[in-house]
């Protein structure tokens, strides 16, 4: 009986080993198949690092300002008799904006202009007189006087008429008429701003490091967020001779050319001082960098790799430095005519194999422009 036992447990234990044998080859045969399985190449966009001559800049933010800019005021109290301008008119210096009443002033200015003809025809039959000793010398100083009285009266009259006549100081563009015809005008009241345009400053602030490499008649560049894409032409015209305590930052303010006033005092503006020096940078595109907490690298493509596939990509750690445009100056880790991945690397990992599609690539521009349909 014992023995027929042991006969059925051998014979149990043979068929369950048979079983997770035949099991066990299976899976190790299947896991086999699938190594030797190798993921297709993954499908990237590349471009050629290059080596470029770029002028080194400082950069900085900046604010417009107008070379002349005022608020126009009224000069003295009176009721406005005349507008001359429209909102937002261009005009010239000396034009006509606005007319107080004047004609007070005017019968006044008449009356003593009378009064001045005849002191000054006085003071020369007194000159006469006194030529021929028939007159005193006080009569003489009297009609000296006489004279110039009424001559300062008729010029102080003449000033208050130009005070109540309005007119622009300069060249310039004008603001939105805040008078209304008719209207009563205290001294002091605003009328329109005026703004001169062309040229327009741009003021800006550097740190005091900086100040050795900056002097007038630099050249400088600033875009501003109205018009992507576009760079305003200037030069450097002022430099502040101290340095702010706080800030321990110097002020500077460049000219630019606005011949179109599209550029408005109070924008702001993103400027760049070119420097005199030049210095050759390897470069790559913005999108071309991977961008990690560890350090920053990229992905070059070399030939047949470990996988065996025609190319394959190296993760290469690099040390970027000055962005322009599109661009990124990368100063160690890649050398002029490496080939480096610019789209698809989160598909990517070391030794990885690839095909190249360069149908789509990414912006490569130093200075890029808005694309136009």
């Amino acid at each position: 009986m014992a023995k027929r036992m042991i006969l059925m447990l051998l014979a149990m234990g043979l068929l369950v080993g048979g079983v997770l044998g035949y099991k066990l080859y299976g899976r190790y045969m299947m896991n086999k198949a699938m190594a030797a399985q190798k993921p297709p190449p993954a499908t990237v966009s590349v471009t050629e690092a290059r080596e470029l001559t770029w002028e080194p800049t400082l950069h900085a933010v900046g604010s417009l300002a107008a070379v002349q800019g005022i608020i126009v005021n009224a000069q003295l109290d009176g009721a406005v008799t005349r507008i001359a301008f429209e909102s937002g008119a261009t005009v010239k210096a000396g034009d006509l904006l606005i007319q107080q009443d004047i004609s007070a002033e005017e019968a006044q200015l008449a009356n003593a202009q009378a009064g001045a003809v005849l002191a000054r025809l006085n003071l020369d039959r007194a000159k006469e007189l006194r030529a021929q000793s028939t007159n005193a010398q006080a009569d003489l100083d009297a009609a000296t006087a006489a004279s110039e009285q009424t001559h300062a009266t008729v010029e102080e009259l003449k000033a208050v008429i130009d005070k109540r006549t309005i007119r622009a100081p300069f060249d310039g563009g004008l603001g939105i008429r805040q008078v209304s015809l008719g209207q009563f005008l205290r001294s002091g009241a605003a009328v329109v701003t005026l703004q001169m345009l062309d040229p327009i400053y741009v003021n800006f602030a550097l740190p005091q490091q900086n100040v050795a490499q900056v002097a007038a008649g630099q050249p400088v560049r600033v875009s501003v967020d109205a018009y992507p894409g576009e760079v305003f032409a200037g030069a450097v015209n002022a430099l502040n001779p101290d340095v702010d305590d706080a800030t321990r930052n110097f002020q500077i303010q460049a000219t630019l050319k606005n011949p179109d006033g599209r550029l408005r005092p109070g924008m702001f503006g993103s400027v760049e001082v070119q420097l005199p020096a030049s210095e050759k940078v390897v470069t790559l595109p913005l999108s071309a960098i991977v961008y990690n907490p560890y350090g920053n690298a990229v992905y070059v493509v070399e030939g047949q790799g470990k996988e065996g596939g025609d190319l394959v990509v190296r993760q290469q750690f690099v040390q970027t430095g000055a962005t322009r445009g599109d661009q990124v100056a990368v100063s160690k880790g890649v050398k002029p005519g490496d080939v480096v991945v610019t789209a698809g690397q989160l598909k990517l990992r070391n030794g990885a194999s690839v095909v190249i599609n360069n149908k789509v690539t990414p912006s490569n521009a130093a200075a890029p422009t808005p694309d136009h349909p």
